[in-house]
């Protein structure tokens, strides 16, 4: 197969392989992952907090099942629920908007883990972070980026 590139109808920012013009999207998925012609990572940070709503819907009643210890259930979001919404985090750039509807993802599964307080109340969110030990969702981000970044710099040039 011969690759041509070209300008097609005079616009400098069209493609052709092999005379076959290249459609211009305003947005793609690619190995699960919406990629825009803006660059903006909102769309697919809502993307992946609506697959992790799918994921925390199909065990949400594991969640609540009193006879599973705390930690089981957290292993059950770490390992379930979590991947699913930070597929592909280290290329986000984060927002407070984006930290802010992460941290909501995050405490709305955690009530679910911890269940209401002894007076049937929700527990507020300084709560859920002093029974909820591990790293919270957006350090979780901001720590995998800087590894990744590392990974990157270790490359080299070669």
């Amino acid at each position: 197969m011969e690759m041509e590139f070209g300008i097609t109808d005079g616009s400098p920012n069209s493609v052709k392989i092999d005379n076959s013009p290249i459609e211009r999207v305003e947005e793609f998925k690619y190995l699960g992952t919406t990629l825009t012609n803006q660059n903006s990572i909102h769309e697919e940070i809502k993307s992946r907090l609506k697959l992790g709503n799918v994921c925390y819907y199909l065990v949400q009643n594991l969640l609540s099942y009193s006879l599973l210890s705390k930690n089981l259930k957290i292993k059950i979001y770490r390992t379930i629920i979590l991947p699913v919404v930070l597929y592909g985090l280290e290329t986000w750039q984060l927002t407070l908007r984006n930290e802010r509807r992460l941290g909501v993802f995050e405490d709305r599964v955690l009530r679910r883990v911890f269940g209401p307080k002894r007076e049937w109340r929700k527990l507020h969110n300084d709560e859920l972070s002093d029974l909820y030990s591990l790293s919270n969702i957006v350090r979780v981000v901001k720590s995998r980026r800087i590894r990744w970044a590392g990974h990157v710099a270790r490359v080299g040039e070669g």
